[in-house]
């Protein structure tokens, strides 16, 4: 994995500022990877965790498809915009600001989904992010993870991953199940190179 640090935002300040529905990772409907995999996995109800749920916008559709979500961001700003979009259309949701480093969530989860949490963390912050989504996550619960993929080839943005890292970063605590190519649906065209992986704690 790269150790060069890349400029991330500010997130407090880029969401105190910017329209939600301009970020390049807005997007209202339900990621297809994520829809897809809870098909696949024949999971229809349960535990959600949403994390770094910024617009709040997958925390909503999940929701509404009767999981039970608790959705969390490091921008105590994002979680107020969400909370306020998720009300006005009468989503029950647990929306929370907390910091996945330092986290103070307790409850466990049946499935943890990441849509661009881990590939802003720098490399000396990930392995918190290993262990703590490891102790959020039920036994034999999955980490549906999404990153950046090594092809993406805009100059700015976050952190690059190949298979073989991802891999070789979370194999000790987790079972890889698969590891594929995609996209990040959004804002931006064309839309970024992507993994999406299918992880289950070991």
């Amino acid at each position: 994995m790269t150790t060069e640090k890349r400029e991330l935002p500010d997130w407090e300040t880029l969401y105190q500022t910017e329209p939600v529905e301009k970020m390049p990772w807005f997007y209202e409907a339900l990621d297809h990877d994520f829809a897809n995999t809870l098909k696949q996995l024949n999971i229809t109800q349960g535990r959600l965790l949403d994390l770094g749920t910024g617009p709040g916008t997958q925390a909503m559709v999940l929701a509404q498809m009767g999981f039970t979500v608790t959705a969390t961001d490091i921008s105590s700003a994002a979680i107020a915009k969400a909370k306020h979009h998720s009300l006005e259309q009468h989503h029950q949701i647990d929306f929370i600001q907390d910091d996945i480093l330092n986290s103070q969530l307790q409850q466990t989860f049946q499935v943890i989904l990441d849509r661009g949490c881990f590939h802003v963390m720098h490399s000396e912050q990930r392995e918190s992010y290993l262990k703590t989504t490891y102790r959020l996550l039920e036994p034999n619960g999955y980490l549906l993870l999404k990153c950046f993929s090594h092809l993406e080839t805009m100059a700015e943005g976050p952190y690059r991953f190949t298979p073989a890292e991802i891999t070789t970063f979370f194999s000790p605590l987790f079972k890889i199940h698969s590891i594929t190519a995609s996209v990040f649906q959004g804002t931006r065209e064309p839309p970024p190179q992507a993994l999406f992986s299918i992880m289950e704690k070991k």
